[in-house]
């Protein structure tokens, strides 16, 4: 049965952040992942882990200024020292949360911009944080998102994430497949999942159409579930999707489909 963690950023976003925590926890969940943490002291964030014994099982290294539409800085040339500044924050972060590894955002490539210039950026800042993430013992994923969802993001399949992991070189990065945006921009799910096990750290879940949760749209979860554990994923499952009746309303697709 696949271990699940819950977004709190979607999932109980009606809630403060440090009470996110307790709703996760009232609701099942005993590993929990969000945005970023970095807008409270890590120690009050790791109280509340603590408090309710749940793992931090992700979280994003800093992405710019998501109410400004911001969705990651890793590609943008004219940011690399912010990027870089951000992994030791992000670093900090995790060990105090015991999170043992974290997702880089790409970004959105800006009107105009030269493609290969984006990925020798992108390229260079995930080699950086590679190597420093690897020096504290912590994992780096990558992340390929729709562009229904985020217009313009960068990476967009699991190919280009892929290729792009072979030219770092380094052994400290990793795919974070999500499984809603890889429907719509590829498909073959089962089949891409298990030749590139080795390669995914972390797998997350919404059905497509709506972004709801497991069993509202076209995706076969039950199939999906049972062929994680079939092939031997042994990494946290996500919950990452918008509620369509409420979170705690919505939550029977844990029970009925592993």
């Amino acid at each position: 049965m696949p271990k699940f963690s819950a977004n709190l950023s979607m999932l109980f976003g009606e809630y403060h952040f440090l009470d996110r925590f307790d709703a996760a926890a009232g609701a099942g969940f005993k590993g929990v992942e969000y945005i970023g943490p970095y807008d409270h002291a890590p120690e009050v964030v790791a109280a509340r882990l603590e408090k309710n014994g749940l793992t931090q099982a992700l979280f994003n290294l800093p992405l710019g200024d998501w109410g400004k539409g911001e969705r990651g800085i890793a590609i943008l040339p004219d940011r690399v020292s912010e990027f870089r500044q951000g992994v030791a924050t992000a670093i900090t972060y995790a060990e105090a949360l015991g999170c043992g590894q974290v997702n880089c955002l790409a970004g959105i490539a800006p009107a105009g911009a030269d493609c290969a210039t984006l990925e020798r950026v992108l390229a260079d800042n995930l080699a950086f944080a590679a190597e420093a993430l690897e020096r504290a013992g912590i994992r780096l994923l990558v992340e390929p998102i729709n562009t229904r969802d985020i217009p313009g993001f960068f990476l967009t399949g699991s190919k280009q994430a892929l290729a792009l992991i072979d030219r770092i070189g380094s052994k400290n990065v990793f795919l974070q497949y999500d499984i809603y945006h890889m429907q719509v921009m590829e498909g073959d799910l089962a089949r891409t999942i298990e030749a590139n096990l080795d390669r995914i750290a972390h797998v997350q879940v919404a059905d497509n159409p709506g972004r709801n949760e497991p069993g509202t749209g076209e995706i076969n979860y039950p199939f999906l579930f049972d062929h994680l554990d079939r092939i031997g994923y042994a990494g946290w499952v996500g919950a990452e999707y918008r509620p369509k009746a409420g979170t705690e309303a919505g939550l029977g697709w844990m029970r009925e489909m592993t």
